[in-house]
């Protein structure tokens, strides 16, 4: 429906569009090309339209079913371009009266400001007053009613409309940061005393309205609402009454002004929330100047309070008048250790100047906590020779036990992974570690893969098996099935460290 707005010359579609509402409002139902561009200048299109491009224009509205298009039989042509011209009418469908609608309200919307209206709230009061006087007049004054209560709806929906707008500026102003403080600190001043002066008698005016509502249902509202029908003299239509729909929509606008002023199920009425909303507001903008007026004084800082310090020691007279600055700058007062004594006082006159009185010695936490050193029995050192012992005795466990794993793995010379056979749990952990450091390692030219330990004392070269042969190794915590690599195991630097194998391994290694 409104794909007229996002299109390429989005806006000479709206300006057709709204031609066509203007010539609804003088009760022109149908326009030809010479009137539609007629009224395009009447809305305030001034720049000129080519015929092809306004043919083309309303090829889409008709495409697009805002417009509909018919053959204009009743009238006489002369010539073949004049009926070329005059012969099509078009005319706004349904879909097409509510696209401009729904353009005209945004538009409408997008311009228009919220506000909190107190002649809105006395003016509903006064129509639900003229109801009740209505009710008990004879038929003849449906019309009135009806009237009167259209009135009472359209001020409803006013003061629902203004109330939401206002509020969404309200907040948008809260959340604002301008860039002209002075203006901006008006604006929120002025928005300050006007809600104060919309909260002056709100209550007594929501009570008054609440009570109007009440009088009138006491002399029954549906009844009020049939006498509207019967003044609406709604036309007759093909299908549906549309009498059902029209009592329906009465029904949902008076529940919303109880909703407002007199809520069925003992809620809290709109119009007291409405109250709260502003006090809050008139709160938080009030510490928003607050906030801007101090933002406004001369920032202070440290940097500025130094040099102007620096400016004052510079402009001193004398070396006196620098202490004294200092003194009142800094805040010094006396010093903590003035109580300390000399360790034999007797022997310092009390008539001797303290510049000539030898120095007292003054403990460095004093500066730090303002206690002085207190001097206590030393704690008592804990004897560890035992504790040093056991580490002794573990260290040389652990050297031999890692001595006996290098020794069963040593080989004499290349051997197959095969020939260890059952190896003890941890000989069988270094062997592991080994052979991961040598596969984690990359082949040299010739193929091998070289690896030491961590302490850097043996080293493992090991080669890809020149067969298919699977090598089982087998401890007393399992076993391992793998490809039969074929090993070299020996200290660094090629002098064995370790006894020489036994001689099975040499033949495995065959």
């Amino acid at each position: 429906m409104f794909r007229f707005t996002t299109v390429e010359r989005s806006d000479l579609y709206g300006a057709v569009l709204d031609a066509f509402g203007v010539a609804g409002e003088h009760l022109e139902t149908a326009l030809g090309l010479d009137a539609v561009r007629e009224r395009l200048r009447g809305v305030g299109w001034a720049a000129a339209v080519e015929d092809d491009e306004l043919h083309e224009v309303l090829r889409k509205l008709v495409q697009w079913e805002l417009l509909d298009v018919v053959h204009n039989h009743a009238e006489n042509y002369r010539t073949a371009e004049e009926y070329e011209r005059r012969n099509l009418q078009f005319s706004l469908t349904r879909k097409g009266e509510a696209a401009l609608a729904g353009v005209r309200h945004a538009l409408e919307v997008l311009a228009s400001t919220g506000a909190l209206q107190t002649a809105v709230l006395e003016a509903i009061a006064d129509r639900l007053d003229e109801l009740c006087l209505l009710s008990s007049e004879p038929a003849s004054v449906d019309r009135r009613i009806f009237s009167t209560l259209r009135e009472l709806e359209g001020h409803l929906e006013a003061l629902v409309e203004n109330t939401k707008a206002f509020n969404s500026e309200l907040q948008r102003l809260l959340r604002a940061e301008a860039a002209d403080l002075e203006v901006f600190r008006e604006v929120k001043a002025a928005t300050v005393a006007y809600l104060q002066e919309f909260l002056v008698n709100l209550d007594r005016r929501g009570q008054a309205v609440a009570a109007a509502v009440a009088r009138v249902e006491e002399r029954g509202i549906a009844v009020l609402r049939e006498r509207a029908l019967r003044g609406a003299e709604l036309p007759p239509v093909t299908g549906e009454n549309p009498a059902a729909g029209w009592l329906e929509s009465r029904r949902a606008r008076w529940a919303g002004l109880r909703a407002w002023f007199l809520p069925d199920d003992g809620a809290r009425p709109r119009i007291e929330q409405l109250h709260d909303i502003a006090r809050r507001a008139i709160v938080s903008l009030l510490q928003v100047l607050e906030r801007i007026n101090e933002s406004r004084r001369r920032s202070s800082s440290a940097v500025q309070d130094f040099r102007e310090l620096a400016r004052w020691f510079a402009a001193a007279p004398a070396e006196e008048d620098l202490h004294r600055l200092w003194s009142a700058a800094f805040g010094l007062g006396p010093a903590r250790h003035a109580h300390l004594a000399h360790p034999d006082p007797e022997l310092i006159p009390s008539s001797l100047a303290w510049s000539e009185a030898p120095p007292v010695e003054v403990s460095a936490l004093l500066r730090t906590s303002g206690r002085t050193e207190r001097f206590t029995r030393t704690a008592r050192v804990r004897d560890v020779a035992a504790v040093r012992a056991q580490r002794a005795e573990r260290a040389c466990a652990e050297r031999a036990e890692l001595a006996r794993a290098w020794r069963a793995l040593e080989t004499d010379g290349p051997v197959r992974l095969s020939s260890f056979g059952a190896l003890d749990p941890a000989v069988f952990d270094r062997l592991l570690d080994l052979l991961g450091r040598a596969l984690s390692a990359r082949p040299d030219a010739g193929g091998l893969r070289r690896a030491t330990t961590g302490d850097g004392r043996v080293e493992i070269v090991l080669s890809p098996p020149p067969d298919g042969r699977v090598a089982l190794l087998c401890t007393a915590k399992g076993s391992l099935t793998g490809p039969d690599y074929v090993v070299h195991i020996t200290a660094v630097g090629g002098a064995s460290a370790f006894p020489a194998l036994r001689a099975t391994r040499q033949e495995a290694a065959g």
